[in-house]
């Protein structure tokens, strides 16, 4: 059975996420386990910055 391809969140649902994600992190108390949650919130940014880069209108100036 083929498998649908899921519909990509839309940019600014992954901002929210990653704005969440990043409060979380910063709420946790120092250590190994802050570190990892930071890191995650980061790739979230960073994957948030890219669909906006790459699924931008054209003509458009990007965010």
């Amino acid at each position: 059975m083929p498998q649908r391809a899921r519909p990509s969140p839309d940019i600014h649902d992954l901002d929210a996420i990653a704005v969440a994600a990043l409060e979380e992190a910063r709420d946790m108390a120092p250590g190994p386990d802050r570190t990892e949650a930071m890191k995650k919130a980061g790739i979230l940014r960073n994957a948030t910055e890219i669909q906006g880069l790459f699924f931008a209108k054209r003509g458009r100036p990007a965010k």
